[in-house]
């Protein structure tokens, strides 16, 4: 039976176009799409957006049917506390984890923040992502983007010493961090991290497949290496410091804020830098990620300049700076 003080959950697909297209070494996409749950309480709403990662077996169509299966959980009364130990790690958690937080925060006329016991966030610096192409286009687009603090360039493999090499160029003032998205191998690992440092890049992400970089751990890194598919919430901490140098913590791998902020704590804790990360997706989703952001090293919340439009009352962006959300967008 549903209780009359617990809340109503709705969620929906959403579609968001990207301009001009995304390209990484697993594929491209012309659109973004995200799933979004909706928890209503009296007249007080709370939202939480997700992007369901095939990387990871997830489907949006698979993501909303999760949601919805805790209809009845979260009528009798499921709190976020609760969520992490009934569901896994998942965008599914991570949109149902955010939205518990902002009802809570709408509730209470709170920020979020102030509820956890965490600093108010800031404005920071974001990382603007060039996506996968020949060195000449990949030239061209970072040029365009050159005026930009922290530049992200995603490479493929085969051709990224000249990709490597021309974004610089294009680029020579910017803060350069890469993502290989797994792309590299044990042959060229160390070839095309020599050649990040030549070009002064400050991180590497990513170089190997997931499961397959233990040659990380055996060789001297001449930058800094992050992990992204190779770590996903607190228990994929232990056994990484021998292998990378940062951590990037995105809420659809955590299965949302809750875990991600432990998660940070933990990844400290034990040595690691921070990246908080994001996939392509409106400013729904990149809100929360801004209390993740008071405590990292790099972020790259740039998911929605990524759009041909983002939703109504989104982040503010000014130059390379991104700001905490308004109430009404989040939290």
């Amino acid at each position: 039976m549903t209780s009359s003080k617990a809340p109503t959950l709705d969620a929906r697909i959403e579609r968001w176009p990207i301009e001009g297209g995304f390209t990484i070494s697993r594929g491209a996409k012309t659109e973004a799409v995200v799933v979004v749950a909706e928890l209503r309480r009296g007249d007080r709403a709370g939202r939480g957006e997700c992007v369901p990662y095939p990387r990871y077996g997830e489907t949006p169509e698979a993501t909303l049917a999760s949601i919805l299966g805790m209809k009845d959980a979260i009528g009798r009364g499921l709190e976020r506390q609760a969520l992490q130990s009934v569901m896994p790690p998942s965008a599914a958690r991570n949109a149902l984890d955010c939205a518990l937080l902002d009802l809570e925060a709408k509730q209470n006329d709170k920020r979020i923040w102030d509820r956890l016991g965490r600093d108010a966030p800031r404005a920071c610096v974001t990382a603007y992502t060039i996506s996968l192409g020949s060195p000449e286009t990949m030239a061209v687009a970072t040029a365009k983007a050159a005026h930009r603090r922290l530049l992200k360039i995603k490479l493929g493999g085969d051709g990224d010493e000249e990709r490597i090499a021309a974004v610089r160029k294009a680029a020579p003032d910017s803060e350069l961090i890469v993502d290989a998205n797994e792309a590299w191998n044990e042959a060229n690992l160390e070839q095309n991290l020599a050649a990040c440092a030549h070009a002064g890049v400050t991180l590497a992400e990513q170089p190997l497949p997931a499961g397959h970089d233990a040659a990380l751990g055996r060789i001297k890194r001449p930058i800094s290496v992050c992990a992204d598919e190779s770590v996903h919430d607190r228990g994929s901490l232990p056994g990484l410091r021998e292998r990378y140098d940062a951590v990037n913590i995105k809420l659809d791998k955590t299965g949302g804020l809750t875990e991600a902020l432990a998660m940070a704590d933990a990844a400290a804790a034990q040595g690691f830098d921070i990246m908080v990360g994001c996939m392509v997706a409106t400013s729904l989703s990149m809100a929360p990620a801004m209390l993740l952001a008071q405590q990292a090293r790099f972020v790259d919340l740039d998911g929605p300049l990524l759009l041909k439009r983002d939703r109504d009352g989104g982040l503010r962006y000014d130059g390379s700076l991104v700001y905490p959300p308004d109430a009404a967008l989040w939290g």
